[in-house]
């Protein structure tokens, strides 16, 4: 589903409201107030749109990341349908986890097991040839709970924020610890962020040439981890300058709020706060994904709005298009 038409038609339904899934409340009226501070031509605060980059995590801040990352849950999978071909992986950790279900296990593995499962399940093959397992998976894949395609899973509230921004003249950019190439085949339908604004983690690729035809191939190996420090980094390399908006949800944004609003002039860092148990999810000091911790005590001495998911958004997912 197209969620760019849902999110743009409710922004031209009410232009005197341009976030109507966000309770009226201080984490509104916040976003608004900064926007309107940028924007405004005349006055102190006026930021040129050239200089209007706002960076926004993805698990967690754009879409749902429990019980486990969405990318992890495709690595999964990926896991399973090549166990056939990797007998060894019976008695070798973390896939070993994976094959018994045992994801308490898996998710003690941290980062290190994840960027194992991913190198090599995500390797040997080109860009194109991935990009046709991610959609097709996508295609297939429910989420566990909500029994809907991961796609439909993007926050309704976000998807305003997203389109609100870029009205304003606003170019939002992913900034994420998951794979790029994950990302990049689907992000443009579901947040209106075209590849070109995808900022990731990433496997190395190499050129090879094939009996005369040039190609790339992915290759078992980390390149970048576009995670906590790692993110101002990735920010650096692939936009080229600070933002002054960066929106996330948990401790692996934290260096990038961080040097964001560090910045001069104004500048915006919101944590989206999971709060809702009933409609999505609650949690954040104990758990092993989306970890929010550090951050959260650190927003009101560096003034980050907290939303609270269940306070402040009046619906979580886009509403059932209509039949």
């Amino acid at each position: 589903m197209a969620f760019i038409a849902i999110f743009a038609a409710s922004s031209a339904f009410g232009q005197q409201d341009p976030l109507p899934s966000w309770n009226d409340g201080a984490a509104k009226q916040a976003i608004e107030g900064f926007v309107e501070k940028v924007t405004e031509e005349e006055g102190p605060d006026y930021v040129a749109p050239d200089n209007r980059i706002a960076v926004f995590d993805n698990d967690g801040t754009l879409w749902v990341e429990h019980p486990a990352y969405t990318q992890l849950v495709f690595a999964i999978d990926r896991v399973k349908a090549l166990a056939p071909e990797h007998p060894e992986w019976k008695d070798k950790q973390p896939f070993k986890a994976v094959l018994e279900g045992d994801m308490k296990t898996l998710a003690a593995s941290g980062q290190k097991g994840i960027a194992e499962l991913v190198m090599a399940t995500h390797a040997g093959m080109t860009p194109a040839e991935f990009e046709t397992i991610v959609e097709d998976w996508l295609a297939e894949a429910k989420h566990p709970r909500f029994k809907k395609p991961y796609t439909e899973l993007a926050y309704q509230p976000m998807l305003e924020l997203l389109s609100y921004l870029r009205d304003n003249g606003f170019k939002t950019f992913i900034v994420s610890g998951g794979g790029i190439e994950f990302m990049r085949p689907w992000t443009d339908r579901v947040y209106g962020i075209p590849p070109d604004q995808v900022v990731g983690s990433s496997i190395k690729t190499e050129f090879q040439d094939k009996d005369g035809d040039p190609e790339l191939m992915r290759m078992p190996a980390m390149n970048f981890i576009d995670d906590g420090p790692g993110k101002p980094v990735g920010i650096n390399q692939h936009i080229g300058q600070r933002p002054i908006a960066a929106f996330g949800n948990s401790d692996g944004d934290l260096q990038m709020l961080e040097w964001t609003t560090a910045g001069d002039g104004p500048r915006f860092g919101m944590i989206v706060h999971h709060t809702d148990a009933k409609r999505e999810y609650a949690y954040d000091r104990d758990t092993k994904f989306g970890r929010l911790d550090k951050a959260l005590d650190m927003a009101p001495e560096e003034g980050w709005t907290v939303v609270d998911m269940k306070n402040d958004w009046k619906q979580i997912f886009p509403p059932e298009p209509a039949p």
